[in-house]
Parts: C-alpha cells; structure tokens; sequence
C-alpha cells in the first residue's frame, strides 16, 4: 500500500528515480536485473546499485522480498503516485504553487507534437466540464 504523505516526506534522488523506473517496468527485479538495465543508460558498478536499492529498502521506496538467495525488489508506491506528490512538491516549491505557470513554461521551452496538443486540449474541456 502506498500513502501520498509517505511520498512527500521521502524524495528519491535521480539516480533513484532511474532505479524506480526500472522496477516500475519490469514490476520486480533483483539487483542484477536492474543493473543491467542502467548499464543501457550509463555506466554503473553493480555494487553501487546495490548500494541504492539497500539504501531504497531503508528509505521504504521499494520493497524486498528476501525469502529466497535472490532479493527481489519490486516498488512501494506506483509512478502515478510518486509523480502526482513530486510535481505537488514542484509546483510548490519551483512555482509557487501555480500549476499554470508550470504548463506555460513547459509548452513555451519544448516542442510539442499535434498529438500532445490534442490531448492537453482534451484534458483542459474535461477540467472546463467539471
């Protein structure tokens, strides 16, 4: 189970949140697993990310399932949530709560496809709508 407040009161750091993202592929992976994936993206020991996902386990940002040799780590919330509470914390802090000035900003600074705008504009109707 995963709980909003936890989220906001453990931030990963990015090479966590790399981590994050490969258990939230994969659903659960040993150590190896995960290494292997990051070493596509950049060159990491293997000790080193063991290392994180220990470090992880400790901060309550995966779980581990121990029961065999082989650690299996699997996350402890869901990318939906995690990202939900860190934009939250983003929008504050970098914002000043203005999700408005995030969007202009993020629309303003990078190319956006035909698709994406439809679908921004889909949202913004059903937000109107509400």
């Amino acid at each position: 189970m995963c709980f909003m407040a936890e989220i906001k009161m453990v931030k990963p750091t990015e090479s966590e949140l790399e981590i994050l993202q490969v258990l939230w592929e994969k659903g659960q992976a040993t150590v190896r697993d995960v290494h292997e994936r990051l070493l596509t993206i950049k060159g990491v020991g293997y000790t080193t990310t063991l290392k994180l996902m220990q470090i992880m386990y400790e901060k309550g940002l995966v779980n581990r399932d121990d029961s065999s040799r082989t650690h299996i780590y699997m996350p402890a919330c869901d990318k939906e949530h995690t990202q939900k509470a860190l934009l939250g914390k983003f929008i504050s802090n970098l914002f000043g709560g203005s999700s408005s000035q995030l969007v202009l900003q993020a629309l303003g600074n990078h190319k956006v496809s035909e698709k994406e705008l439809d679908d921004i504009q889909q949202l913004l109707d059903e937000l109107k709508r509400k």
